[in-house]
């Protein structure tokens, strides 16, 4: 089997995820992504006529956001056009789901040179969505408008599915909070010290100037006090009828778990910011790189995909971990940095627990809680700044993983060369 190679990793900021308020809000979808893939051609100056394909994620495949955006952005970006190009959804994992099939690719002889990635714009998702539902249509996913799946695998809203699983778990709001907290202050560490700057590429407008070139959502004053004031933000779901004369969303966990007794704990403070971004990965094959001059940074060892209970949909980063460690013969003690997607506090509290984690190595430049969540670009985004973080300390291995709804995780395990 060949090897793949990390040849580069590039990002836009997050934007604030609210139309008319985020920088990137009033972006095309396709511009957005078309913004990453023009950076990596030109940072490695690519004929992009040997792109063999580029594969993207999106979650929120509707509007302008639906239809192919990896050809779509890939034609925006000036690509030439024999680089054909696909997009996937894996919900959240899509921007990780996209990378591990191009090493996959590569790995298997297929292909020699693939850019993956992903993109969203959670500011024309919401709104669009919201549109649809006001003309009582569903904008998809997770089961809804669907009895018989929900009669079999119940799918609730994420959120209330976070507060069942810190009962489950005998998590604190408290404790949550103390991650939610820590994930500010690394940030502000982190951007204080330029530590994204090497993957991180401003956002530009047709004419040159620039629309965004620093992260929007990070609140770095943030206080353990300051969370505690803040009011659980799934609330209204918990009685909300999940849709039109069907059960609440609490109910629909109660049909899985009828025994456990919860209430709202997570709120914004320890949720994932809803924002606007972009990613993009260069990946290639030896020969590719050796023959065109590109120094691999990275080479993927293993990738893994893990399916969960639907109910609770985010409890897969923990058998996605195990699987694809022992996929690379590794141990969690050879990991030196492990980025695990913030979608909730909640997630990240309970990996750290269940594998037994020192929390130094675990999202050591804070995560989605202070920086944000641009669903189907996150993956990719994990994997830069494991990249990043990796070479700025000198270590070998990095773990990247993620829940998705529907009770998946996506993973990959890199080593830095």
């Amino acid at each position: 089997m060949a090897d793949a190679y990390i040849i580069d990793a590039v990002r836009t900021p997050r934007g604030i995820g609210k139309m008319g308020k985020g920088a990137l809000s009033q972006m095309h979808p396709e511009h957005l992504a078309a913004t990453v893939l023009a950076a990596i051609k030109e940072r490695n100056n690519l004929n992009t006529a040997d792109v063999d394909d580029v594969i993207w994620g999106t979650s929120g495949t509707i509007g302008l956001q639906g239809g192919d955006i990896g050809r779509m952005a890939a034609l925006d970006a000036g690509y030439d056009v024999r680089a054909s190009g696909v997009s996937l959804n894996r919900f959240c994992g899509s921007g990780l789901t996209a990378t591990n099939l191009a090493a996959a690719q590569i790995m298997s002889g297929m292909e020699d040179l693939v850019v993956a990635g992903g993109s969203e714009q959670l500011s024309y998702v919401n709104h669009f969505g919201m549109k649809l539902r006001e003309a009582g249509l569903s904008s998809g996913g997770m089961g809804v408008g669907n009895p018989r799946l929900q009669a079999k695998h119940p799918q609730t809203n994420q959120g209330v599915a976070a507060d069942a699983i810190a009962a489950l778990e005998g998590i604190t709001r408290e404790e949550l909070e103390e991650l939610g907290a820590e994930s500010q202050r690394r940030a502000a560490i982190a951007l204080k010290e330029d530590r994204f700057a090497k993957s991180t590429i401003p956002v530009k407008d047709d004419d040159g100037n620039v629309v965004l070139d620093h992260e929007e959502y990070p609140r770095p004053e943030t206080t353990k006090e300051s969370l505690a004031q803040l009011k659980p933000a799934f609330e209204m779901f918990f009685n909300m009828p999940s849709e039109k004369d069907g059960p609440t969303y609490a109910e629909l966990v109660k049909k899985k778990y009828p025994d456990l007794d919860f209430k709202p704990i997570h709120h914004v403070g320890i949720s994932s910011g809803v924002v606007d971004g972009a990613a993009a990965i260069l990946l290639a094959s030896k020969d590719y790189a050796e023959k065109h001059g590109l120094k691999a940074r990275a080479r993927v060892v293993a990738t893994a995909n893990v399916g969960d209970d639907p109910t609770l949909m985010l409890n897969a980063p923990v058998p996605a971990a195990r699987k694809v460690l022992e996929k690379a013969g590794l141990t969690k003690d050879d990991i030196d940095v492990f980025e695990v997607n913030e979608a909730f506090a909640v997630v990240v509290e309970k990996f750290i627990r269940d594998l037994d984690i020192d929390r130094s190595k675990v999202n050591p430049n804070g995560g989605a809680i202070a920086l944000g969540h641009p669903i189907g670009a996150t993956g990719a985004i994990l994997i830069g700044t494991a990249l990043d973080e990796l070479e700025r300390t000198g270590g070998r291995y990095a773990l990247i993983t993620m829940c998705a709804a529907g009770g998946m995780a996506p993973a990959m395990i890199i080593e830095r060369v």
